[in-house]
């Protein structure tokens, strides 16, 4: 457990920045901001941060002192166990590819730690913003966006997204240290096996086979103790994963 997130953290600084650039100033113009909602575009090659907007009112941080490992390191301690290894494997997954990068992305819906000490629900995106020419990494673009509506259990939820996002989900998926994780895909059938949708009918509105619908139910058993579809779907309301 103590490495979760060592991987990805060799990767990362602690050095903030230069909002003077001409590469800041251009995009501030170029990039809409919500409200309550912290950017950042870090470059893998440079080693810094090369952008920051809206930290202050995100989590009480300076957009000129915000830095790429403080951004990973105000994970709210109950997250951080699962947040420091989705983190890896998003990381060495976008390693091992050099096609497309730029059109991947994940998501996870967590707490973070403002400098006040209150913890702050948010959603985190995190994106691949520009490769180097042969197509490998180069820097990635995050938003962190508070909302204040967000309802946790003991699960922890993300979401995939890129050219290969079953293979993409699957790597995120795959023997996670934190037991109690959901991801988007799973959770898209939770709904409907709730909603009273038989596996059939399931695999017939997303156009995939029964056994791919199986295969995203029936891992939930195991992972969170559960006996059958209703003990699953009873779990489900009790952890905020079904409105």
């Amino acid at each position: 457990m103590d490495d979760l997130g060592a991987y990805s953290k060799g990767f990362i600084t602690n050095v903030p920045a230069d909002l003077s650039s001409d590469f800041a100033k251009d995009f501030r113009v170029k990039t809409y901001k919500y409200p309550l909602e912290g950017i950042y575009v870090y470059s893998f090659e440079k080693g810094r941060m090369l952008y920051a907007d809206g930290w202050e009112e995100v989590c009480g941080i300076p957009n000129e002192e915000i830095n790429m490992l403080e951004i990973v390191n105000f994970t709210a301690p109950a997250f951080a166990p699962f947040v420091n290894e989705i983190n890896d494997k998003a990381l060495k997954f976008l390693h091992q590819r050099n096609e497309k990068l730029t059109e991947y992305s994940f998501t996870i819906e967590l707490k973070i730690v403002h400098r006040n000490g209150s913890e702050v629900p948010v959603t985190a995106k995190v994106s691949v913003f520009e490769t180097h020419e042969d197509g490998r990494l180069k820097s990635i673009k995050g938003r962190f966006q508070v909302d204040p509506g967000l309802k946790f259990g003991k699960v922890m939820r993300y979401a995939a997204y890129g050219p290969e996002k079953d293979a993409f989900e699957t790597d995120l998926n795959e023997s996670l240290f934190y037991p109690f994780h959901i991801s988007q895909k799973e959770l898209e059938v939770l709904k409907m096996l709730a909603d009273g949708y038989a596996y059939k009918e399931m695999a017939e509105q997303l156009d995939v086979s029964q056994s791919a619908i199986e295969k995203r139910i029936h891992p939930l058993f195991q992972r969170f103790n559960v006996k059958n579809n209703a003990h699953l779907i009873a779990f489900a309301f009790q952890n905020n994963l079904l409105p």
